[in-house]
């Protein structure tokens, strides 16, 4: 059983083309981004706290692909819901809270949580489930806090999964409507934190550093967020649900910094952007394996 759950997620089927891609492209940002800030400086052992966050973030999408892909894995869902209300536990940054606390490490709770509801998220609403609604509790507390970017980024993610799924129904315009008012309060709040170079400005620095380096940046970055369209050819309608909203999520997030000192996910210096995406990647990976597993054999 074991073996055969694993032959569906080698190179060629939806979820390993997925899970290749995002493995190739997040690396290659990673790797591209701690050498950019330590050419211009930064402490080294950023870069290296970096990489080894990939690492570990691919060992967790590994163990939740394969144990935590199916219906237990709504409970990421009130969990996000918890880690984000706990940044208000935190004294925060010029009135801003966005941080947990962890040791000497300060994890942006959004960043790390997001992803891996969201793929939670559409597995229930695809069921019409009301621990769905969760999600809107979500987008309140981003907007409290204020976090423009996750909230835009949650906002789109919602729409373009049910924009997928065919029973949207009540419930779903009501999570969609929710989500968006979320989105449009936080932008219209001021956000007094100042962009950190080699978080919010990386890809900045690889201009400085070569314009090569820049180009190569924008397209791994863009290739990063594309990855889970790979898994938008599952016979589940969750899954593709699943695979655009997360593609969005990660698109919008891409797309912040242009807009405000907002963090580059996988480039920049910090490792929330670069765990959470990889538990989001694990979720949707387990779930489209085992749509094929279902299946049958080819």
């Amino acid at each position: 059983m074991s073996m055969h759950w694993l032959t569906r997620v080698l190179p060629g089927t939806p979820p390993g083309r997925a899970a290749a891609s995002f493995t190739l492209t997040s690396g290659g940002g990673v790797l591209l981004g701690g050498l950019v800030a330590a050419a211009h400086g930064v402490p080294l052992s950023l870069g290296v706290r970096n990489a080894g966050a990939w690492l570990v973030g691919a060992l967790l999408a590994a163990l939740l692909a394969r144990h935590a892909s199916g219906r237990g894995a709504w409970l990421l869902l009130p969990l996000a819901v918890f880690g984000v209300g706990a940044t208000f536990l935190d004294s925060g940054l010029s009135g801003v809270h966005r941080w947990v606390g962890l040791g000497p490490v300060r994890l942006h709770a959004a960043a790390l949580l997001l992803p891996g509801a969201l793929v939670a998220w559409t597995d229930l609403a695809a069921r019409r489930h009301p621990l769905g609604l969760a999600v809107l509790g979500l987008a309140g507390l981003l907007a409290l806090q204020p976090d423009a970017a996750q909230a835009v980024a949650l906002a789109g993610a919602v729409g373009a999964a049910l924009l997928v799924l065919r029973r949207r129904g009540a419930l779903g315009g009501g999570v969609a409507i929710g989500s968006g008012v979320a989105a449009l309060v936080s932008l219209g709040r001021a956000d007094p934190l100042a962009p950190v170079p080699e978080v919010e400005g990386i890809v900045g620095l690889a201009w400085e550093t070569s314009p090569g380096l820049a180009v190569l940046a924008v397209l791994l970055l863009a290739g990063a967020a594309l990855s889970p369209l790979a898994a938008r050819a599952s016979p589940v309608e969750g899954v593709r649900a699943a695979a655009w909203g997360l593609a969005v999520y990660f698109a919008l997030c891409v797309l912040a910094p242009g807009l405000g000192a907002f963090p580059v996910p996988w480039l920049g210096m910090g490792v929330s952007p670069i765990l959470g995406a990889w538990c989001g990647l694990g979720l949707l990976v387990g779930r489209g394996a085992r749509a094929l597993s279902a299946s049958g054999p080819a």
